[in-house]
């Protein structure tokens, strides 16, 4: 017990001053992202805190046998670091969708329980776990909603990890919660640093694989209901963002009149409620049938968000003030590389 408050602690405080750091690096070398809403780009790289953060704190009490992750949790965070890597080469450099999504199919093929989920289980875990993964990397659309969905959701985990007696996954989840919080230091509204896909493919890796790990023994009613919940938020943002591009809900909510820490606040209430009823579900206080509460909120948000907005009779267009028009290549200032060049990131 002890030990786990040290861990999460340090987590916290490592993960905060690496961003910090990271946050300097990246401006000095032009490794930024431009963001809707935001005059100047975004240094990039915030996942590269997280990833430190996490690896670092799990790995002492591993190295040190003062909290063993054990065989599953330790491959799980081994193979997750080589997801996060392949995130960085994107965030550096323009990596193909497909190349991404196979690559996290091959980690997800390295982690998945076959000897609980049988051969047309772990093919169905591993689909899953992908889908997630890149749900998590949706919510990455505005500032502090990936870090604050991804604390709820590892909080909840390691609460039904530790639950089933999986102490090993439990500690990973918990120091990467705290390491998500360390990041929303300086990643929450106005963010200072970005995670990037490093961070959105890590974090969302190893929150997917876990849940399949820990709920992989369980019935599959109560297992699938489990799952469904702990991860909706993310799953409704990725099929908003399906359904039309650019329509994520972070998006959504600004457009109504939210400010950014409104969005977030929202966004991690909607999390926070999915994440407890998959909680209980795992807990066994709720039944399975709870999910359909989840799953009937997550429906309204995909058809009401995903609806076309229409104007009133009575709407009044307001005018847009002039614009000076600029050329394409003209870039507004923003950090510079030592060439004197703004990089952008480029996503496949």
């Amino acid at each position: 017990m002890l030990y786990g408050i040290v861990a999460a602690l340090a987590a916290l405080l490592l993960t905060a001053a690496l961003a910090a750091l990271l946050r300097m690096f990246a401006l000095r070398f032009g490794v930024v992202e431009r963001r809707p809403r935001r005059p100047r780009p975004v240094p990039l790289l915030g996942g590269v805190a997280v990833l430190g953060g996490t690896a670092l704190v799990a790995g002492v009490g591993e190295w040190t046998e003062v909290a063993p992750l054990g065989a599953a949790a330790g491959r799980l965070l081994v193979v997750g670091i080589g997801v996060a890597l392949l995130g960085l080469v994107a965030d550096l450099r323009a990596v193909p969708l497909a190349v991404q999504v196979g690559g996290v199919g091959l980690a997800a093929a390295l982690t998945v329980p076959y000897d609980e989920l049988g051969v047309l289980g772990g093919v169905l875990g591993v689909a899953w776990t992908v889908l997630v993964t890149f749900a998590f990397v949706s919510l990455d659309h505005a500032d502090g909603v990936l870090g604050t969905v991804g604390v709820v959701t590892a909080f909840a985990l390691s609460g039904c990890a530790a639950a089933e007696v999986m102490d090993g996954t439990a500690v990973l989840l918990s120091v990467l919660a705290a390491a998500l919080a360390g990041f929303l230091m300086q990643g929450r509204p106005p963010a200072r640093i970005v995670p990037g896909r490093c961070g959105a493919l890590f974090a969302g890796f190893v929150l997917a694989s876990a849940a399949v790990l820990v709920h992989g023994g369980r019935g599959t009613g109560s297992g699938v209901a489990a799952l469904f919940s702990l991860t909706a938020v993310g799953l409704a943002d990725l099929a908003l963002a399906a359904r039309r591009p650019g329509g994520h809900l972070g998006r959504r909510l600004r457009r109504v009149g939210l400010t950014s820490r409104g969005v977030v606040v929202v966004i991690g209430t909607a999390a926070f409620g999915g994440a407890l009823v998959g909680l209980l579900i795992d807990l066994g206080w709720v039944g399975a049938s709870a999910a359909w509460w989840v799953a009937g909120g997550v429906a309204v948000v995909v058809l009401v968000g995903g609806a076309r907005p229409v104007r009133g009779a009575g709407a009044v267009s307001r005018p847009r003030p002039p614009t000076r028009s600029r050329p394409p290549w003209a870039l507004p200032p923003g950090p510079r590389s030592p060439e004197g060049l703004v990089l952008e990131r480029r996503t496949g």
